[in-house]
């Protein structure tokens, strides 16, 4: 059964954490003691050599769980520096219990020598926790790029201090972890846009009420590691023949573009579509024919672009790469429109449809943040600082699948919200975006649904790339370098 991570917002585990532990009778100092452990288990499982560690609490609880590390270094041995960045009177609660018991331990609180001649085994950080709310102070950024300097590594304390755990924004500034461990429940701003730079390795401990938590709270979204969590591809019957699995067309490739339609169409073949034809500029068709003769590539001017051939011949239909907006791009938009048949709409069909606005519950949209600012007439910093409200108001919109690209691609259907956990920095090439379209479009025409054709595209696309990158390094990564490791994941390899 597949088995996709449950994420949560800040909020849920804020308050589903008092209900979980109140279920199995357990202090909320204990779970703290827990987190505390945890980190230092992570610590000294990564850095076992750590001698030396500097510790920077805050005043909430995120500190508190510091003081707990803090204080299961020293009975380790570890020579520890306390930096506590707000005055002991203004603790309380499990917080300051923590900040007792670590002095009682014989713990003590200076601010830390970061020139570059003292030298720290690891620094954990435990400034912010997931209760920060709005930008850092300017204090508190001075800090974050203080620690940032420092040549040691850094394990951060439920979420590096500095990101919004909602959103995965960077509120001013952000502690750059190494690694982060995260309790009880992931936070869904953990994995998408910003964060993925900040974050390190994110390790997970429930604390012991993991269970208890994930029977009583919905998750925001679900994560997605492996096609393992998707359901399984529609299996092929052995009598099946090329109509079975889907006549499909791809439209675009204008003057100078023709590449990027070709790349779609060679990724549609590559994922399993029965027949894929190629509607593109004059100039491209016998180019397109030499490189893939499998691709049945013929003029828009002479092709199949009106709106009883279309509706005859294809199954699904994918316009946008490299089609550009002039008025015949324009005008085969239009036909597209009127189609019943479902539709992956990437690039240029985008760009037209933000100033061509309709709903289309049998759409796939595939927006990079550029043009998900132009689909919703806002900016691109808007879209990245709340990638999960930006996916949801584009298919409020525009209804259909859309699908959210960038570091942590989101996928969302109107019900539930997908996070892509592949992929890597290699894919910001030109003409990813045309192989995705091709694969989405290719797992359509075999007859899965617009979700699964979304989410498992997503996943087969950045699974492709990052095992090539494995194998090749990720600079210098094509978007054809995809297509041979495309076929392999589509059936199971």
């Amino acid at each position: 059964m597949p088995s996709p991570t449950p994420l949560y917002t800040a909020e849920q585990v804020k308050n589903g954490e008092v209900d979980a532990a109140r279920a199995k009778s357990i202090p909320m100092y204990e779970l703290m003691t827990r987190a505390g452990q945890a980190v230092f288990d992570v610590m000294m499982h990564q850095y076992p050599e750590c001698q030396k560690v500097l510790i920077v609490c805050g005043g909430g609880n995120n500190g508190g769980d510091g003081y707990v590390v803090g204080k299961l270094a020293l009975e380790a041995g570890l020579q520890v520096t306390l930096w506590q960045v707000v005055e002991e009177t203004k603790l309380k609660g499990d917080a300051l219990t923590a900040y007792q018991d670590y002095c009682a331990a014989g713990g003590d609180t200076n601010e830390p020598d970061l020139s570059s001649e003292v030298d720290y085994d690891c620094i954990v950080d435990a400034l912010f926790g997931t209760g920060l709310s709005g930008s850092v102070r300017p204090d508190g950024i001075h800090l974050i790029n203080r620690l940032n300097r420092v040549n040691a590594p850094i394990v951060a304390v439920d979420l590096p201090s500095g990101l919004s755990s909602n959103s995965g924004q960077v509120l001013g500034a952000c502690v750059k972890a190494d690694h982060t461990v995260s309790f009880i429940g992931l936070k869904q701003g953990l994995f998408t846009g910003q964060a993925r730079d900040y974050t390190g390795v994110i390790h997970f401990n429930g604390l012991g009420v993991e269970d208890i938590f994930d029977q009583q709270n919905t998750p925001s979204a679900l994560l997605l590691n492996n096609l393992s969590d998707c359901e399984p591809f529609v299996p092929r019957l052995k009598t099946s023949h090329k109509g079975i699995h889907g006549k499909v067309v791809i439209i675009g490739g204008n003057r100078g573009m023709g590449g990027a339609a070709l790349l779609s169409a060679q990724a549609c073949l590559r994922s399993g579509s029965g027949l894929t034809a190629l509607l593109t500029h004059p100039e491209n068709t016998l180019a397109s024919l030499a490189v893939c003769p499998e691709v049945m590539a013929s003029s828009w001017e002479e092709g199949l672009v009106n709106e009883q051939r279309l509706e005859q011949w294809c199954d699904c239909i994918a316009i946008g790469p490299g089609l550009g907006t002039d008025s015949s791009a324009l005008k085969m938009f239009h036909s597209v429109t009127q189609q019943p048949v479902p539709k992956v709409y990437d690039a240029d069909a985008l760009n037209l449809l933000a100033s061509h606005v309709h709903k289309d519950a049998q759409r796939i949209l595939t927006p990079h943040p550029g043009e998900a600012a132009r689909l919703l007439n806002c900016s691109v910093s808007e879209i990245e600082s709340e990638r999960f409200l930006a996916v949801k108001r584009l298919q409020q919109k525009y209804g259909g699948v859309v699908v959210l690209k960038g570091a942590g691609t989101l996928i969302y259907d109107g019900q539930q919200t997908y996070v892509c956990n592949a992929g890597n920095p290699g894919m910001a090439t030109a003409g990813m975006g045309d192989v995705l379209t091709g694969v989405i479009l290719g797992l359509l025409a075999q007859g899965e649904s617009l979700t699964s054709s979304a989410v498992k595209g997503v996943m087969v696309h950045s699974l492709a790339a990052d095992v090539d990158a494995e194998k090749n390094g990720e600079r210098g990564l094509c978007a054809s370098d995809l297509l041979p490791h495309i076929r392999h994941l589509v059936n199971g390899k």
